[in-house]
């Protein structure tokens, strides 16, 4: 039996698929046979192969692809349009891993919350456009007056509602959660992107509901992955069409932040696109390069500016300006 429950899991979802080659075979059945944790995980990568609609598909190289694949090809519920899809691929991330915390809800995962209270905050969180949209608080009102600053706002009731859903089960928060985003992905605005097009302002940030619903993506992947990481678990990113949806709304909320006078940079994420970041009037300071999901965790606060891994040329100044003001975006 090997104790290296990293390498095993590796090794679940080719095993999942029944794609193991012998050498991999004897090293996966006497862990599974010995470890009831990776068991369990194991026997829900398999039922995730099972449910599956469609045809038999190729095996993914990973542990990760199991997930992945089955967020790509299992439809939502409600059909939503394209801006949407995120969301609804990201909400049922978060479901696949729900079951996991059975037992583990106290774990701590970010800030000082644990996976109740994490929870708890996308409740919180999904709030915000669900009252724009006329969907009615699965939370007690409000006791935060108008006119207070949005980063006020936003803290102090992510506070409240953790305060509150403690004083209840997991299970209940879970529920709410999950009715909540339900009404979000059944709203006309996630299926109709001319409803989608109107601009509103949540967070201090004026956008299209299309664009806030990429925000609730952003954000209900981001906390997926904190609690994946919290269990030990393996998170995938969002599909590629998505992470380059949540990547390309990352870059226009970064461009607003800097503004016109900013040093110029010439912005890359590694297999897309390319931006000039900053001032147009003057020539380029520098060049920076990261990869799509290092630049997502680093807009979502999950990197330090010096931390993040990059690739640079030029001005460090400029770099380190746009490093900076895309952690500085981050409220999760």
């Amino acid at each position: 039996m090997t104790d290296d429950h990293a390498v095993v899991r590796d090794l679940l979802a080719a095993w999942a698929f029944g794609a193991l080659d012998a050498a991999e075979e004897e090293t996966v059945r006497p862990h599974l046979a010995e470890c009831e944790r990776c068991a369990a995980w194991a026997a829900r990568l398999k039922e995730t192969v099972r449910l599956l609609d469609g045809p038999a598909h190729p095996a993914p190289a990973s542990a990760d692809g199991v997930l992945s694949l089955a967020l790509r090809t299992r439809p939502a519920a409600v059909p939503v349009a394209g801006h949407a899809a995120p969301y609804a691929a990201a909400v049922a991330g978060l479901k696949a891993l729900l079951p996991e915390l059975a037992g583990r809800w106290a774990t701590p995962v970010v800030h000082d919350w644990d996976a109740h209270a994490t929870v708890a905050h996308l409740l919180a969180a999904d709030e915000h456009l669900a009252a724009r949209l006329g969907i009615d608080a699965r939370v007690p009102p409000s006791r935060i007056t108008r006119g207070t600053p949005w980063e006020d706002a936003w803290n102090r009731r992510t506070a409240d509602v953790i305060a509150h859903e403690h004083g209840r089960t997991p299970e209940e928060t879970v529920a709410d959660w999950a009715a909540q985003a339900g009404r979000l992905l059944a709203a006309p605005e996630a299926r109709d992107r001319e409803l989608a097009a109107r601009a509103v302002t949540l967070m201090g940030m004026r956008l299209p509901v299309a664009d806030h619903f990429l925000v609730r993506a952003f954000e209900t992947w981001i906390h997926t992955d904190d609690l994946g990481r919290a269990l030990g678990l393996p998170v995938p990113p969002p599909p590629q069409e998505h992470l380059w949806q949540l990547v390309r709304l990352a870059v226009r909320v970064l461009g607003l932040a800097l503004g016109s006078s900013a040093p110029p940079v010439l912005f890359s994420v590694t297999g897309g696109e390319e931006w000039v970041l900053g001032s147009g009037d003057e020539p380029v300071r520098a060049e920076l390069t990261l990869e799509p999901v290092d630049f997502c965790l680093l807009v979502g606060g999950r990197y330090a500016p010096e931390a993040v891994p990059r690739g640079a040329t030029g001005d460090a100044a400029a770099v380190r300006n746009v490093l900076e003001r895309a952690a500085s975006l981050a409220w999760l």
